[in-house]
């Protein structure tokens, strides 16, 4: 392993077919929307989760790989181990409720040692400091909420379940079904769904940050690889088809940055393929006369790489 050196800015751009990328549990699980746009939008905290299942899944036995984050864990628990090894198994903490570092230098010891065994804490950072505290991390990967290039029109669907869940249900149904030829028990319930978008999301890696939390190059490797296949291993019949279709990342040749992030992001363009093949900008009178997007070869995607910094090197995967 060896230290981050580089800033990297990057762009994710995933789409959807028939699912519902993000539900809003506070909206009927609607696919998250921008009220005023009517774009959807899918939050940092999903993408963040899907990065976290994949290395649980691809390197969760390894050293350091841990998730911290993850269903079912109680943080203060996680929290404890720190405790455990920096003050060499004492009894006294496997009781407590509440612990505090006694010094700097342990405050220190604990945060390392978090960083050091869960990726998410030194990749993405922590909030550690409930009830056993083992202090905040600031993470070097930031990512932005992602932001579909078009509107989106949700559809919702109803759906039937056939079973019952209890005897009595299943009673009361076959009774009231007496002058229904049908006594199958169906259940009616509704399904969210986006019938095409394209999203793009953006994201920061400081190296300076990198620097405090020990994120190398090899967990970069690790999480440029995530991005690129997360959605193959978090199928769910509520998602639909969800896949990465490009990952842009623009390297820096030192820690601070040779330009600004939004310039970089600005040399990417998507616009709408015309019927001729020929680029038409989202938004355009021109657009909105074109039938709506259903697949990826809708949309076209160009890098503007003439007068490009020499210091940044903008490399293409996926």
């Amino acid at each position: 392993m060896s230290n981050l050196e580089n800033r990297y800015d990057f762009i994710l751009l995933f789409d959807v077919i028939n699912g519902n990328p993000n539900g809003d549990p506070d909206a009927g699980n609607l696919p998250r929307m921008d009220p005023e746009t009517g774009l959807g939008l899918v939050s940092d905290v999903s993408l963040k989760r899907k990065v976290r299942n994949y290395i649980e899944l691809a390197h969760g036995d390894e050293p350091g790989h841990s998730i911290y984050v993850k269903d079912g864990s109680i943080l203060n628990e996680q929290h404890r181990k720190a405790y455990l090894k920096i003050r060499d198994g004492d009894d006294s903490v496997i009781k407590a409720t509440k612990l505090n570092p006694k010094s700097d230098d342990e405050a220190n010891k604990l945060r390392a040692f978090m960083c050091e065994h869960f990726f998410d804490v030194r990749t993405f950072g922590a909030v550690m400091s409930t009830g056993i505290n083992c202090g905040q991390v600031r993470g070097p990967v930031q990512m932005t909420f992602a932001q579909s290039m078009e509107p989106i029109v949700p559809s919702e669907i109803s759906i039937t379940r056939m079973a019952a869940t209890t005897e009595k249900e299943k009673k009361e149904r076959v009774e009231g079904s007496a002058d229904d030829e049908r006594t199958d028990n169906r259940t009616m319930g509704r399904k969210h769904l986006v019938p095409y978008a394209l999203y793009k999301a953006h994201g920061f890696i400081s190296a300076s940050l990198a620097g405090q939390t020990g994120f190398s190059t090899d967990d970069l490797d690790r999480l440029f690889t995530t991005l690129s296949v997360m959605f193959e291993s978090d199928r769910s019949a509520a998602r639909g088809l969800m896949s990465t279709r490009a990952l842009i990342i623009f390297k820096h040749d030192n820690k601070l940055g040779n330009a600004p992030a939004h310039a970089l992001f600005d040399r990417v363009s998507i616009s709408r393929r015309g019927p001729n093949g020929d680029k038409v900008p989202i938004g355009s009178p021109e657009a909105q006369q074109l039938p709506p997007a259903r697949a990826y070869t809708d949309y076209i995607v160009e890098i503007d790489r003439s007068d490009a910094p020499d210091s940044v090197e903008i490399i293409e995967r996926v």
